[in-house]
C-alpha cells in the first residue's frame, strides 16, 4: 500500500473516530441537561404575584376601602412616642398595567410601591411606566421584590433586585427596596419547605446583600401570622429594618416577632393595596433621604 492511501485511510478512521466521540459527547451532554432543571427557577411559573396576594388568599380581607379607621394614627412611631400622623399610598404590580397616576394623586395618595421582580426570572414588565410616573406626578416611590426563597438564595434574588430596578439613590425622593415575604404561592407549604433557621438565614443573606448594593436596608413586608410561623425568632429586625405589614382590617393588630412598631401598613386590597406611612410626611422623605 502507497504512503498516500495509508495517510487517507488514518484520516478517515480519524475522522470517522472524531464524529462518534462528538455524537457521545452529544448525548451525554443532552442526558445530563434532561436530569438537571434549565435554571433555578424555571421548574415552574414565576411571575404573577402581587404583594399581598397570598396573604390575602390566606388570612382573608375583612377591610374595606374606607380610609377613615385606615389613617388614623395607631401605636407608637420610629420615636417611641405615640403616632401622630400617617400619610397615605398605595403599591401596584403589572395586574395594574398602566397606571392613571393623576388619578391617585388626586385621592391623596402621596408615596407607592411598584414591584419590580420575583425571585430571579420576572421583572414587571409596567415598571418603567409604574416607578417613573409615580415619581414625576409628586410622589415618593420605591420598588419592591416578592421572593421566592426555594428557587435561589437570598444574595441571588437581592442582586437581581438591585440590578433590575430595585436600587435606591439618595435623592430625596426614592424610599429603600422592599422584600415581600409572604404565603408561598407554588406549593402546600407555606414556608416553602424551609424550618425557621433556613428562613431567616435566607432573609439575613437577602437584607445583608441588599445593604452592601445599596448602603440601606431593605423594608421588610409580611403578615404577623406568616413572619411567626416561617420566621419566629430565628433572626429579628426590628433595630434596623422598617417593618410593612399587612392586615386587612380597621387595626394594624399584633406586630411580627422582632418589631416594637411599624413603619407601613398595608390595610386594603381593594380596589388595589392601599397603605398608609406611620408617620408626618417629613419623616417620610427622611427615609426616602436616608
Amino acid at each position: 500500500m502507497s504512503t498516500a492511501r495509508r495517510i487517507r485511510r488514518r484520516i478517515r478512521a480519524a475522522v470517522v473516530a472524531g464524529s462518534v466521540s462528538a455524537l457521545l459527547l452529544g448525548a451525554l451532554t443532552t442526558t445530563a441537561n434532561a436530569t438537571q432543571p434549565n435554571s433555578e427557577t424555571d421548574a415552574f411559573e414565576i411571575g404573577n404575584h402581587a404583594m399581598g396576594s397570598q396573604i390575602a388568599k390566606v388570612e382573608g380581607d375583612d377591610s374595606s376601602p374606607s380610609t377613615a379607621a385606615a389613617m388614623r394614627p395607631q401605636g407608637v412611631g420610629a420615636d417611641g412616642m405615640k403616632a401622630q400622623a400617617t400619610v397615605a399610598g398605595i403599591d401596584v404590580a403589572s395586574h395594574q398595567s398602566n397606571v392613571d397616576w393623576d388619578y391617585w394623586w388626586g385621592q391623596g395618595k402621596r408615596f407607592a410601591y411598584v414591584k419590580a421582580t420575583e425571585a430571579t426570572s420576572y421583572t414587571n414588565p409596567y415598571f418603567a411606566q409604574q416607578y417613573i410616573g409615580s415619581y414625576d406626578i409628586g410622589m415618593i416611590r420605591g420598588a419592591y421584590h416578592f421572593a421566592v426563597p426555594n428557587s435561589s438564595s437570598g444574595r441571588a434574588q437581592a442582586n437581581y433586585f438591585v440590578d433590575n430596578g430595585g436600587g435606591w439613590s439618595g435623592d430625596g425622593k426614592t424610599l429603600p427596596g422592599a422584600l415581600d415575604m409572604e404565603y408561598n404561592p407554588y406549593g402546600s407549604d407555606p414556608c416553602y419547605g424551609m424550618n425557621q433557621a433556613q428562613m431567616g438565614s435566607w432573609i439575613r443573606d437577602f437584607h445583608d446583600t441588599y445593604r452592601s448594593r445599596t448602603g440601606r436596608s431593605p423594608v421588610i413586608y409580611t403578615s404577623t401570622s406568616w413572619w411567626n410561623k416561617c420566621v419566629g425568632w430565628a433572626q429579628t429586625f426590628g433595630d434596623t429594618v422598617p417593618l410593612w405589614v399587612a392586615r386587612y382590617s380597621d387595626s394594624v393588630g399584633r406586630l411580627p416577632n422582632g418589631w416594637g412598631y411599624h413603619t407601613f401598613w398595608q390595610y386594603t386590597s381593594s380596589p388595589l393595596d392601599q397603605n398608609s406611612f406611620n408617620g408626618t410626611y417629613d419623616r417620610l422623605q427622611a427615609l426616602a433621604n436616608g
